[in-house]
């Protein structure tokens, strides 16, 4: 049997947790900056959990 191969853009875009949930970065932190308010970039920084209904799509996609 073959192994599966995991899907190299989703590898890029999505992480597991140590807890096991995955994970991905927010948007609206890459240009236009300069007009964005301090407080906003601050909120929409980091990374977010991925919602319930994507998430066993996205684990066949990692081969987890």
């Amino acid at each position: 049997m073959p192994k599966n191969k995991t899907h190299s853009g989703t590898k890029k875009r999505v992480r597991v947790t140590g807890s096991g949930k995955l994970v991905h970065a927010g948007s609206g932190k890459r240009h236009n900056l300069e007009k964005k308010a301090t407080k906003q970039t601050r909120r929409i920084d980091g990374m977010h959990v991925v919602a319930d209904v994507d998430v066993p799509r996205l684990k066949k996609l990692l081969g987890r």
